[in-house]
């Protein structure tokens, strides 16, 4: 097994902080996760802290997995890149990620809000709304059930506004944007490398193991579940697809432009 390179380290480092902290401090989820830039929770820093937030406990898996994949492909990756180079890339993909999603959302969102337009509700009184709770179907606070009342919106324009509202008060946290990204790099630069999840016994060139795990997530973010089982995901799947393109795009250019004079290292 190849060592640990330096940045890589220092990234499990911040990971493993991050987790603790949290886990002690249950409000670091509502500060440091990502949110959509319309909820009253989204603060700048997010865009960057959310891909060193996981899951909290019992779910240990999130980080454990995120946190094997940075140290196997990450440091195959650091070992001929340098560091610098591989820092710039993991952040980058992070936030292609952190794009994609957002982007993803903002459709979502516009779609849901324009089949409900003829309620003609203002900007002011929608902010409202789509940052109010909703508890088993129904809205917790007096004023935005007034505002509702007025606008004499039904039951399925109450359903769509409560799915928008979701869209806006879910946050996104997590390093596996930034890891599709690195999958992606190594399948680029070791096309044969045999990879094998643990499900899958066989081994898989990483050319077509990448590729592969891209498309169902591309197949599971459209029909809105998960790889395992069923019903709501969790999963960010579009995040991953955006890290993945964010490293692809990367890959190209920095190929393209490998034997100019402007070098990393």
């Amino acid at each position: 097994m190849m060592n640990m390179t330096p940045v890589v380290k220092q990234l499990l480092i911040i990971n493993i902080i991050f987790f603790i902290g949290a886990q002690l401090v249950p409000v670091s989820y509502e500060y440091f996760s990502m949110y959509y830039p319309e909820s009253d929770n989204f603060r700048i820093w997010q865009v960057i802290t959310h891909m060193f937030m996981h899951a909290p406990l019992p779910n240990f898996a999130h980080i454990l997995f995120n946190m094997f994949a940075l140290y196997s492909f990450g440091s195959a990756l650091e070992h001929f890149w340098g560091g610098k180079k591989f820092l710039f890339f993991y952040i980058s993909c992070g936030l292609g990620a952190a794009l994609l999603h957002t982007g993803v959302n903002y459709l979502q969102l516009q779609s849901l809000l324009n089949s409900v337009s003829d309620l003609n509700l203002s900007k002011a009184d929608l902010h409202l709304i789509l940052n109010t709770r909703y508890e088993s179907g129904e809205i917790i606070q007096g004023e935005v059930a007034a505002i509702l009342k007025n606008a004499h919106c039904t039951q399925e324009q109450f359903n769509v506004l409560g799915q928008a509202a979701g869209i806006v008060q879910s946050p996104v946290l997590g390093a596996s944007g930034a890891i599709y990204g690195l999958l992606t790099a190594f399948a680029f630069m070791f096309p044969n490398a045999q990879l094998a999840l643990l499900f899958i016994p066989v081994p898989i060139k990483a050319k077509y193991f990448v590729p592969g795990i891209l498309a169902i997530d591309l197949f599971l973010g459209f029909k809105g579940s998960s790889l395992f089982g069923s019903g709501g995901t969790g999963i960010a799947h579009f995040a991953h697809i955006g890290g993945a393109v964010a490293g692809f795009l990367m890959m190209l250019y920095w190929k393209k432009n490998q034997f100019n004079n402007n070098r990393w290292n």
